[in-house]
């Protein structure tokens, strides 16, 4: 029997153009992705930006209780989709002491709250006539 002869060759060495197809290939692989998302019709490429105030729907509520001393206001509201909570009664502290001045305890509400620092914060309140 004979010997298996196995002789390791080296790779044939690639025509320039053959190299130059796949320098092609690779960059319009990675280019096509970042192009798409680039396109004016995106979805999201056609909405102007907004200011964070203007993001957030104003909030139906009642006054329940304020306490002036503390800073808070106590509100049933409806839901408050930019915090993901459901429709409840609650307490806010407020950004601004002034807002309590504005409210008395049975005033129907709107008004936009936020996260600051990590505490539920009461952002602007406007009686509703």
């Amino acid at each position: 029997m004979q010997g298996v002869n196995l002789r390791l060759r080296s790779a044939p060495d690639f025509p320039e153009f053959t190299k130059i197809r796949i320098a092609v290939i690779i960059t319009a692989i990675f280019a096509v992705p970042s192009f798409a998302q680039t396109q004016p019709s995106d979805h999201a490429a056609h909405h102007l930006p907004q200011s964070p105030v203007a993001a957030q729907a104003l909030i139906e509520g009642e006054v329940r209780k304020i306490d002036k001393e503390a800073g808070k206001l106590t509100l049933k509201h409806g839901p408050i989709l930019n915090l993901d909570m459901p429709d409840m009664t609650m307490v806010f502290r407020v950004k601004d002491p002034a807002m309590l001045d504005q409210v008395k305890v049975g005033d129907k509400v709107k008004f936009a709250a936020d996260k600051i620092s990590g505490v539920i914060t009461g952002t602007s309140i406007e009686v509703v006539k």
